[in-house]
């Protein structure tokens, strides 16, 4: 249920590293929480991050929660596409990615859940 891919919070995010670059989403689990997305916050490119930073936030019909950077690094890229379509994330969580980050301590991505850890996290 959740790519062997990725890496994983325990805040429900999920990161993709891609030589320099890393995509990050939030899970199908999250998404299931959230219900129907209405609104993501995207933040501005150039932005650096410290892990575990919030750097936007996700609106759905039932409530808002905070997104928060699985890694150390700067915002190189931001999905546009979720202005005018955030109903992605609800389509495809674990493609429709929020931020694209440079990530500038590969370390961090030793402190993330690998697909089973989080399958077992979730219960």
């Amino acid at each position: 249920m959740y790519p062997a891919d990725l890496k994983y919070t325990k805040d429900h995010e999920w990161i993709r590293v891609d030589t320099d670059a890393a995509d990050v989403g939030i899970t199908d689990f999250a998404q299931q929480q959230l219900g129907d997305v209405v609104f993501v916050e995207l933040p501005q490119v150039g932005r650096v991050l410290s892990q575990g930073e919030v750097f936007g936030t996700i609106e759905s019909v039932k409530a808002v929660s905070e997104l928060f950077s699985p890694v150390a690094g700067e915002i190189v890229a931001v999905n546009d596409a979720l202005t005018s379509a955030p109903e992605q994330v609800n389509a495809d969580p674990h493609t429709a990615w929020i931020i694209r980050v440079r990530t500038s301590n590969p370390s961090d991505l030793d402190a993330l859940l690998d697909a089973e850890a989080y399958t077992q996290h979730v219960g």
